[in-house]
């Protein structure tokens, strides 16, 4: 799936999700009281019971992504049997953990037993059914050619015969063929005319989502060539290879594929991270509104000509541009200027050196106003961007947002480019500004390559430490 229709899919799984697990708890309390001819002795609120159980559901949802319950290879596998049993273990832990909860907070979620239990049953029969009405949903919009993931297989090897096969013969698995790098022998014959002689002219030539590599030549050289280009790359391990194999393995077909991700923050990590971007940024915008309507008035009755928000072109995930907001901190004649270039034409070219050398900032920055400097040292200039946040451009954390003009400076700029730039990140809270631009792009490609729930929720903290202390805020 291509990263729109992936994200849509996902989103679309999560509410099912969540839908089919309210629906199954509600149903296990209805045939309780309504249809179990014993009698019972609490009192019947069914809409409390199911209301309670709503608020509790990311409790839940949060198990199903633990138990890699979006991973597209679980969900769209040839074999629903890995998915039914982690369904089942979703469930009964699910139950668990409302239990848990329900002594923590003092109040019985289930009144009786029974109810437990029916709800572990119904949320399997109900998650079942609903992941597989999104199934067939998902492969009649394949099957129409929308969504589906542009795919060059290259390689001497059976398996491209094999995947080339497959791929084609079955439209609803959400793969489509592009191109073909193999030898003729290796490729069907109704497929050749999809052979290219290079991956290179494969690549100019068509659009493409994915590489499966199916042999061991140059691989470095294809992986890079897919870092480069934004692309996913799966290489297919031979019989003695599958016992060493790092990444997500995967079933095409009945061909196991290693999906080699560069980042762990895939999947249902991501999605959790961006629901946790959109529920953090509503919540800080209506906290900061009235602070961030004062400064603004503030920039606007210092200088009516310009306006107090600042917009720059930036970089984010997979190399695309939006617009990142500020206020604007710095003199408007030197705005959308490099710093070289501005130190230039005020006359100053001996502040470029100065500017490197003490972390890409200056004491005392000309270009910066009296009010801007203010915003700057307190961090107030970068509240807009909260909205940048909810829009889904950045992410909370994460690498810094690099201006275009930065891009080629960076020798792994692919590589932090696959996750989303953020509003504060593993770089800004090792030194912001006090550390040197190589320091900053390590860090940034550490992050990338190790991201973990507990190192957000390390960097969210050391954030809030550093603002408050004004560390490195120039």
């Amino acid at each position: 799936m291509n990263n729109k229709v992936d994200r849509l899919f996902r989103i679309a799984l999560v509410l099912g999700d969540g839908l089919a697990l309210i629906a199954s708890y509600a149903t296990a309390y209805f045939i309780r009281v309504h249809v179990d001819p014993r009698p019972y002795e609490f009192q019947s609120q069914l809409f409390v019971f199911t209301t309670t159980i709503a608020w509790l559901v990311p409790i839940l949802l949060i198990i199903l992504a633990g138990l890699g319950l979006y991973k597209k290879t679980i969900f769209l596998g040839k074999t629903r049997l890995p998915e039914i049993w982690r369904l089942f273990l979703a469930a009964v832990l699910g139950v668990g953990a409302l239990i848990v909860y329900g002594y923590f907070v003092g109040e019985d979620i289930f009144p009786v037993r029974v109810m437990a239990v029916m709800s572990a049953a119904l949320s399997l029969v109900f998650l079942m059914f609903e992941r597989g009405l999104v199934r067939f949903i998902m492969k009649q919009i394949f099957k129409k050619n929308y969504g589906v993931q542009r795919v060059v297989i290259i390689g001497n090897h059976k398996n491209t015969d094999y995947l080339t096969n497959y791929i084609a013969s079955n439209p609803g698995c959400g793969y489509k063929i592009s191109g073909i790098v193999a030898d003729e022998k290796y490729i069907p014959i109704d497929l050749r005319k999809k052979r290219f002689g290079t991956l290179g002219e494969a690549l100019k030539k068509r659009k493409v989502d994915i590489i499966f590599q199916t042999d061991e030549e140059n691989t470095e050289h294809v992986f890079r060539e897919a870092i480069e280009k934004q692309m996913l790359y799966y290489f297919v391990p031979s019989e003695t290879a599958l016992s060493s194999h790092f990444g997500d393995m995967e079933l095409i077909g009945n061909t196991p594929a290693v999906l080699v991700r560069l980042t762990p923050l895939t999947g249902g990590a991501a999605l959790i991270k961006r629901l946790f971007d959109i529920v953090f940024s509503l919540f800080a915008i209506i906290i900061a509104a009235i602070p961030m309507a004062i400064v603004w008035l503030i920039l606007k009755l210092s200088d009516v000509h310009h306006s107090p928000i600042y917009s720059g072109e930036r970089v984010t995930q997979y190399g695309r541009k939006f617009r990142c907001y500020k206020f604007r901190s710095m003199r408007p004649e030197w705005s959308g200027m490099s710093p070289e270039e501005a130190f230039k034409k005020m006359g100053k070219p001996d502040l470029i050196k100065e500017y490197h050398l003490e972390g890409d900032s200056i004491e005392n920055d000309p270009r910066i106003t009296k009010i801007g400097r203010f915003l700057r040292k307190t961090s107030i200039d970068e509240l807009p961007q909260l909205f940048n946040v909810l829009r889904g451009d950045i992410s909370l954390i994460g690498p810094r947002a690099l201006p275009l003009n930065e891009i080629s400076e960076y020798d792994d700029g692919s590589l932090i480019l696959q996750v989303k730039s953020g509003l504060t990140g593993f770089a800004q809270v090792s030194g912001r500004r006090d550390i040197s631009f190589e320091e900053r792009r390590a860090l940034d490609i550490y992050y990338v390559t190790n991201w973990s729930l507990m190192l957000d929720i390390q960097v969210f903290f050391k954030t809030i430490v550093m603002v408050i202390r004004r560390d490195g805020a120039r």
